[in-house]
């Protein structure tokens, strides 16, 4: 099939505050994106490209200044592509007495309900109960928690009888079809979020590169930092790039960031592994979530319908050191199996399970608090200014990105690094809105892109072919993230512009040869950059479920 290589570059609009019908002629192109990170001056350099660095990134360019963001592989490649996929006020922070970050959340969540309707929606939950204690304790607990929303509340809290629940929850033991309690939170798929959040921040002006890791943070003549250097990690390329100020989002890594400069700077982040199963359908059907309300670690545990599946997570184990591919292990497997199984009917079978993932959290390190449990660190985010100048924010929760970013530029304002201007992210729509959720479901292969994808397989009927049997994944999907959304791997396309690698890793190994065909046409890559890529994904593939067959050889 013919692929043309691109549509030609447009202007790029560099001044800070751009219009939208500026910020709507430029394109994610990254050969743009590096000539604009290169040949200008900087208001502020964001170090990674998780939420919280692309939330900054929004926010700064939004209120008009020139703003560069560097991530040092893929947009959203750890802890924000692997999330439980939930923009929720926080039940457990509730019960940990944290009131003031559920009612951020909550507030967040509204915001982010009515700012991006096509990539979050309302998700309502189960919780069943078992006797009169339960029914008083988590009735009042959550009449608690919708309160806290105050008029950002999404629905209310419903008894749910037990014909309803044997009803509607067929696959659950007895014991937990007894009745119990219906509310709301919402759901969103994060890494797509992740994608449409970095278009708005371009459509605003901001540059953003992936695969552009920073290896120097330098001072000027009074020792404050100054500017960054960064290599272009597909050409090997240094270069030098100056900023007013600095702001290290590198999430688990920040600690690595400010190293560059203070080699033995203390830690100031506490690591924390959460994992997940991705399972059939047939374990949950319907379209409501269970929630298991206590766990033997003090978390929650979730069975969450997801784009087909049902996402059962999460874990809370202490890490000492980040990794840039974190798995589960065959304890997580067994602890969130017997966790799940405890309220199913019948145990999930190893041929049930369609994925695995894990994800680090960077979570603020409170002086002299044990991290025997860092299920009790606090999600709350930390905004610190060092001597030099370094802005570094570690801490906080998806839900709450827009707010973090919010209130760390106003630090660094009122510190006086850069001159005040107002937030504007409150009334602004993330790209590609529309006033509601797609109407087949979760549909992030198209969404708010249908109309476009539709006018690409006109011209090329071809491109609407599926790229294997069994798999929602299109030519079309493929030529689309390339283009559009900066991937550059066939990971990037398999694992975070598209999802099948976390909704089923057997389809998406044998998906790799054909993504990795297409996508050296529209790069221009050779037939070695096929092998090496087809190689070291699958070797990704089988590295996720080794845990599974591992926990199910030892159950054997």
């Amino acid at each position: 099939m013919r692929r043309p290589r691109g549509r030609s570059s447009q202007a790029v609009h560099l001044d800070g505050g751009v219009s939208e019908h500026q910020g709507d002629e430029r394109e994610m192109q990254r050969e743009q994106m590096i000539e604009a990170a290169r040949s200008r001056e900087h208001d502020v350099v964001i170090v990674g490209g998780g939420a919280t660095g692309l939330g900054l990134a929004l926010d700064a360019a939004s209120r008009g200044f020139r703003t560069l963001l560097l991530e040092a592989r893929d947009f959203g490649k750890g802890t924000s592509s692997r999330s439980t996929k939930l923009i929720h006020g926080g039940l457990r922070y509730l019960k940990q007495g944290n009131v003031r970050l559920v009612r951020e959340a909550s507030a967040e969540r509204g915001l982010l309900l009515r700012l991006a309707p096509h990539l979050v929606r309302p998700l309502g939950f189960y919780l069943p109960t078992h006797g009169v204690g339960e029914w008083v304790r988590y009735g009042l607990g959550l009449e608690i928690y919708g309160l806290m929303a105050g008029r950002f509340r999404i629905g209310g809290v419903r008894r749910v009888r037990m014909g309803e629940a044997q009803r509607r929850f067929p696959t659950l033991r007895a014991e937990h079809r007894r009745g119990g309690f219906e509310y709301w939170d919402g759901q969103f798929d994060d890494a797509r979020y992740l994608i449409h959040l970095c278009r708005t921040a371009v459509r605003y002006g901001c540059t953003v590169l992936n695969y552009a890791p920073v290896v120097g943070l330098h001072r000027g003549i009074h020792g404050r930092v100054e500017g960054v250097s960064f290599v272009d990690a597909e050409t090997g390329e240094q270069h030098e790039v100056r900023a007013r100020v600095v702001i290290n989002a590198a999430g688990p890594f920040v600690d690595s960031v400010r190293r560059l400069l203070e080699p033995n700077a203390e830690r100031s982040v506490i690591l924390s592994r959460g994992s997940h199963l991705v399972v059939d359908r047939r374990v949950l059907p319907g379209d409501r979530a269970v929630i298991v309300p206590e766990t033997p670690d003090g978390r929650v545990l979730f069975l969450i319908p997801w784009h087909g599946r049902v996402l059962i997570g999460t874990t809370d184990v202490h890490l000492e050191t980040p990794t840039v591919e974190p798995t589960i292990t065959p304890e997580e497997v067994r602890y969130i199996l017997k966790t799940a199984e405890g309220y199913l009917r019948e145990p999930i079978r190893a041929d049930q399970i369609r994925a695995a993932f894990a994800g680090i959290r960077a979570l603020a390190a409170p002086r002299g608090l044990s991290v025997e449990r860092t299920s009790d660190v606090p999600r709350d985010h930390v905004v610190s200014i060092s001597r030099t100048g370094l802005v570094t924010i570690v801490g906080g929760k998806w839900t709450t990105y827009r707010w973090m970013a919010e209130d760390c530029l106003n630090r660094v304002m009122a510190a006086g690094l850069l001159p005040h201007r107002p937030c504007r992210t409150r009334a602004i729509k993330l790209d590609g809105y529309v006033p509601h959720h797609p109407a087949n479901g979760f549909d992030i292969w198209e969404g708010a892109y249908a109309s476009r994808k539709a006018l690409l397989m006109r011209d090329e009927p071809e491109l609407g072919a599926a790229v294997v049997e069994g798999a929602p994944l299109r030519y079309v999907d493929v030529l689309w993230a390339v283009r559009e959304e900066m991937a550059r791997t066939v990971e990037d396309v398999l694992a975070r512009r598209t999802r099948l690698l976390f909704l089923d890793t057997h389809l998406a190994a044998a998906a790799a040869l054909p993504v990795a065909r297409f996508m050296a046409k529209e790069l221009g890559r050779s037939g070695e950059w096929i092998e090496e890529q087809c190689r070291s994904f699958r070797e990704l593939c089988a590295a996720l479920l080794q845990p599974v067959h591992d926990h199910f050889a030892r159950r054997a």
